[in-house]
């Protein structure tokens, strides 16, 4: 289970206190996730979801708090954090930095069709429209200077094929780089399980914590290579092409952006690679219960290097 920092319903309810939420009725853990603390809270007011903070400091918190208020304002089905009376947005529960949203409608999908892949394309491009409006800026904290010092770390735990593997991909992505593409805030971590659907509908993107200042299309990159991989780490061409031509409707794709698209697709790949090899390999104080296995990302980067940039094509 994924609840690092175990609350009481007395705990929680004393928290409570500083919002205008009503009276506690249920509070109920949540196994997913891997970074921070998750229940759900069912109030006399309406359902929401508590989050502790595990790695965040309460100085970083804010970007992220303020965005997905933002978002929501836009239009985007997003959390909505909860301000206390204080008019604050961050508290603080179990010594830990705190922080109550909306809980969205809908559930995740594990095997999702062509038209689910459609609307989180359309979803995805939405999102970035009505982030360019947010002004608070954010450095991709898992980029470039952090692919190395993560691959040094970890590579001493693989195979000498994985390891040379590993460092020439952070070398060749030092030299090919997406930064004059078109910029803003990206989700940065949208896999089918922080997508909610309601029905054919999305019902809401969730988990936000990964979310930074980057190339949009890096954050497209992101998302096609878990919703649209099939067996064997390749593209399904369907899927594929149904959500990057939803996503094209909404904010086109440039032409610089459909030539960098297969770098895009890698260095999306390497950068789960290198986090999942972390997580396995360096949990934090042995708590991590959730890691996923690297070598999905690892076959899917394998088979973007020997697509050799022969890859479904962005329509700009």
């Amino acid at each position: 289970m994924a609840v690092f920092t175990s609350v009481s319903e007395q705990e929680f309810s004393a928290w409570l206190g500083n919002y205008s939420l009503g009276t506690l009725l249920e509070l109920q853990g949540i196994s997913s996730g891997i970074e921070n603390t998750n229940y759900f809270a069912t109030t006399s007011n309406g359902r929401f979801v508590l989050t502790l903070f595990e790695k965040l400091k309460a100085d970083e918190l804010p970007f992220f708090l303020n965005l997905m208020a933002h978002l929501a304002r836009h239009g985007i089905p997003c959390p909505s954090p909860v301000a206390n009376r204080h008019d604050q947005f961050l508290g603080e529960l179990n010594g830990k930095p705190a922080c109550i949203v909306s809980r969205l409608t809908g559930k995740s999908l594990t095997h999702p069709t062509v038209a689910n892949c459609a609307a989180v394309g359309a979803m995805l491009a939405q999102m970035h429209v009505a982030g360019l409006g947010f002004d608070e800026p954010m450095a991709n904290p898992r980029g470039a200077a952090w692919r190395g010092s993560a691959a040094t770390q970890v590579s001493s735990f693989l195979t000498a094929q994985d390891a040379a593997l590993l460092h020439s991909e952070v070398a060749f992505h030092e030299q090919h780089t997406l930064a004059e593409l078109p910029q803003g805030v990206v989700h940065a971590d949208l896999f089918r399980d922080n997508a909610l659907f309601d029905g054919e509908r999305v019902g809401g993107l969730i988990d936000f914590y990964f979310a930074c200042n980057d190339s949009l299309l890096y954050d497209v990159a992101i998302t096609v290579n878990d919703w649209c991989v099939g067996e064997g780490g390749q593209l399904n061409v369907a899927r594929t092409r149904a959500l990057l031509d939803a996503y094209n409707v909404v904010r086109p794709f440039t032409e610089r952006e459909a030539s960098l698209w297969s770098v895009a697709l890698r260095v999306a790949a390497l950068r789960f690679w290198i986090s999942r090899l972390f997580d396995l390999h360096k949990p934090r104080g042995g708590e991590l219960v959730n890691a996923h296995n690297p070598d999905q990302f690892k076959h899917i980067l394998q088979r973007h290097i020997a697509a050799n940039g022969d890859v479904i094509r962005l329509r700009p």
